[in-house]
């Protein structure tokens, strides 16, 4: 796994969207703001109570997407990671880290929403656009 992962998003602020299932496979997708990566294979993101978390507990597996308009579809940068939740930590630095990056992005308000930071494993790293290329390219 390359640092240029980490750096791509602990870079400037994005927003992905994080795709679950239930344990019937119902499915779930919802959009986040800057997810962070604590080192080169794990990805934190805050979640509130809410159908993602839920979904988590029945099924630790997760798509995160994130896309970045360019001109044209083929300038778009992005990439999808295959996920895996680790730990879910409703006390602690990691969830304070994240209270604090959202208050400051978007207000205290939401920031008192997040009810768990959650760390997941990165299994897979694919491009947003499968054209063969690797996910390093045009990020």
């Amino acid at each position: 796994m390359s640092t240029g992962l980490m750096q791509y998003l602990n870079g400037r602020p994005k927003i992905g969207t994080l795709s679950t299932a239930d344990a019937q496979g119902r499915v779930s997708s919802a959009y986040f703001g800057s997810p962070r990566m604590l080192d080169e294979r794990t990805v934190v993101i805050g979640l509130g109570r809410n159908r993602t978390l839920a979904n988590l507990q029945d099924n630790p597996r997760a798509c995160l997407l994130i896309a970045e308009p360019a001109r044209t579809l083929p300038e778009w940068k992005g990439l999808r990671l295959y996920l895996r939740m680790q730990e879910c930590q409703t006390e602690g630095e990691n969830l304070a880290a994240i209270r604090a990056m959202i208050a400051r992005a978007v207000g205290e308000q939401a920031a008192r929403g997040i009810h768990a930071a959650v760390l997941f494993r990165v299994e897979e790293i694919r491009p947003l656009l499968d054209s063969g290329q690797p996910w390093e390219t045009g990020i």
